[in-house]
């Protein structure tokens, strides 16, 4: 049996200290790297025309929803129970905690919803919707999209 010594000591709580550094720093440049980030650049002026914004936005009445089916992304936008096609000024659909796989989908109306081709998978999905209705509301909501198998 060979004698444990002091390097021998050393060099296992070493190794062991040293690999949980690495991956806690691996962990941090990840969480770094693919986290979206702010939603506003200033949150204080932001923060001045909120409640008006929401009040406007809740006195449009919209029912919306979202939800995917195999690469078809549905987005439901409901006013009185009929379904309404606004001017979508913007729409980012991606993971909730992931800029990587972002895509701007194109939607077209088939008469009950407005639905795009978009590249998913399994995962929590988000729908970054900006858009305006006829009287010049602007409506901005995140959307989490229900994935159906």
């Amino acid at each position: 049996m060979t004698e444990v010594k002091g390097w021998h000591v050393f060099s296992g709580f070493a190794g062991a200290f040293g690999i949980i550094i690495a991956v806690n720093l691996t962990l941090a440049y990840k969480a770094v790297a693919t986290f979206p980030g702010l939603e506003v650049k200033n949150s204080y002026v932001a923060s001045q025309s909120f409640d008006r914004d929401r009040r406007a936005q809740l006195a449009l009445g919209w029912d919306v929803s979202a939800h995917l089916e195999g690469h078809v992304l549905s987005l439901k936008i409901l006013q009185d129970g009929v379904a309404i096609t606004p001017q979508i000024l913007s729409a980012t659909f991606g993971l909730a905690t992931n800029v990587a796989f972002d895509e701007t989908p194109e939607f077209s109306f088939d008469g009950q919803a407005l639905r795009a081709d978009v590249i998913a998978g399994e995962g929590n999905w988000n729908l970054r919707l900006k858009a305006r209705a006829e009287d010049g509301t602007l409506f901005q909501q995140r959307i989490i999209v229900k994935v159906s198998s």
